[in-house]
């Protein structure tokens, strides 16, 4: 039976606009208006938070200074000095290992870089220094009295803003490589120390003739991630 509050054709709406957001590795240098932009992040404060705390903070670069800081990054996170606020420490093992060798392999094959590449692989990583050429990059950080709790608040932000933009037709990627040099972004945006910085999640207009684009990793079935009881 079916609620009288359900409508069937925006559910059908969201269910394709989730399913749509992906990580999107090639843009167009075509900015996004910045009306557009103004309104994503409207709608991505909508988010919820433990006790309404709304513990996020974003800085959106663009321009010359998004030139700058991957120019920097480059510098730093491309030759290994990290300045890490939250260690990333994760070590995938079993099931999640095999997802995270998946999504590389099916990344590779579309750049054409074979497992002997090396330099076709530092290509691709460097890409993530470049913002994959987004014309924007938002970088999300929390207060420093935040733990884990806030972390997950500041998740739930994230996912609302890229289904904002994905509604948009903008396109994003997350990337937690843009949380490595947290030292340098504090320093160029003039944020306050005490706000730390979680990752960044670049954004535009999609380059829809590059093939990296073109991959869809798959989704666990739901019986792998979903227990029902009663």
């Amino acid at each position: 039976m079916k609620a009288d509050y359900v409508d069937s054709d925006i559910a059908l709406m969201f269910d394709q606009l989730a399913r749509a957001r992906r990580s999107t590795r090639g843009f167009l240098p075509r900015p996004v208006e910045q009306g557009i932009i103004e309104q994503i992040f409207e709608t991505a404060a909508w988010a919820p938070s433990n006790c309404n705390t709304q513990p996020w903070q974003s800085h959106v670069v663009s321009g010359a200074m998004r030139d700058r800081l991957s120019r920097i990054f480059m510098e730093t996170i491309g030759t290994g000095k990290h300045t890490l606020d939250f260690p990333y420490e994760a070590k995938y093992d079993g099931i999640y290992r095999r997802r995270q060798v998946d999504v590389g392999l099916l990344l590779y094959r579309a750049l054409g870089v074979t497992r002997e590449d090396r330099d076709g692989k530092r290509r691709a990583f460097l890409r993530n220094l470049e913002f994959f050429d987004a014309p924007h990059v938002v970088f999300i950080l929390m207060p420093d009295w935040c733990g884990i709790r806030e972390a997950c608040d500041v998740g739930m932000y994230a996912q609302n803003l890229m289904l904002a933009m994905r509604a948009r037709g903008v396109a994003s990627c997350p990337q937690t490589i843009l949380g490595y040099d947290a030292e340098s972004v504090r320093r160029e945006l003039n944020i306050d120390a005490n706000m730390k910085l979680l990752f960044g999640i670049s954004f535009g207009y999609e380059d829809n003739n590059l093939p990296e684009n073109r991959i869809v990793p798959d989704r666990a079935a739901i019986d792998e991630l979903v227990h029902f009881h009663s």
